[in-house]
């Protein structure tokens, strides 16, 4: 049974959410604050993040941030929020995924199966670490080291790194790599995934190694 962390300051929001997934099998840690949020989140095992943005005491970029300093768990970001901008900065910032409210409860549970599944691979893996050149990954832990140094990345950021992990040399098209790391049908996300594999880039690069090389034309490999 997965347990999932609602943050989420509107009491008829929170109720609706939490009996949502009471019903669908899910154990539920129910915090009103950014900060009771991250003291649930230090206390007790947690699956996935809901996580609303307006919140008393610490909000939910800050908690965001602090979170993604050392974790790599699956968050969500439920927000009245529904810009472009906001969107891709939150995901850009550590969000795994966004779903701008009203939103429908079945959307909702289906976004969280996605992320879930996501985290799920890696555990169901018998392997216990990858090593590529000077990148290793722990995959009990999903800690990433380049160079012996820890790499903090997202949820995506990590899936996408497995994927070129698994398959070095293989030439991924964007359509490939969203479907592979979101498990849905690509509709033109070419900013959505440029975004993620640039970050992934940038925390990859070192001095002496560039491991994302572009495949004008096609897409990505890992070399």
């Amino acid at each position: 049974m997965a347990t999932i962390l609602i943050i989420e300051d509107d009491m008829a929001i929170h109720s609706l959410i939490r009996e949502a997934l009471d019903l669908n099998g899910f154990k539920t840690l129910n915090a009103y604050s950014g900060t009771e949020g991250k003291l649930l989140f230090e206390q007790y095992h947690v699956d996935l993040v809901l996580l609303d943005l307006m919140l008393p005491g610490m909000n939910g970029e800050e908690f965001l941030q602090q979170v993604r300093q050392n974790s790599t768990i699956p968050v969500i970001v439920i927000s009245a929020k529904n810009d472009q901008e906001s969107k891709l900065e939150l995901l850009t910032n550590g969000a795994d995924d966004y779903i701008t409210k009203p939103f429908d409860l079945k959307e909702l549970l289906v976004r969280i199966q996605i992320q879930l599944r996501h985290a799920a691979k890696t555990s169901d893996n018998n392997m216990k670490e990858i090593h590529y050149k000077n990148i290793s990954v722990n995959l009990d832990t999903r800690e990433v080291k380049n160079n012996d140094q820890i790499l903090h990345l997202t949820g995506r950021e990590y899936a996408i790194l497995l994927l070129f992990l698994e398959n070095p040399q293989k030439v991924f098209s964007r359509s490939n790599i969203y479907e592979s790391v979101w498990n849905e049908p690509f509709f033109d996300n070419d900013k959505t995934i440029n975004m993620h594999i640039s970050n992934l880039r940038n925390k990859l690069n070192s001095d002496d190694q560039s491991y994302i090389k572009t495949i004008w034309g096609i897409g990505f490999k890992f070399e």
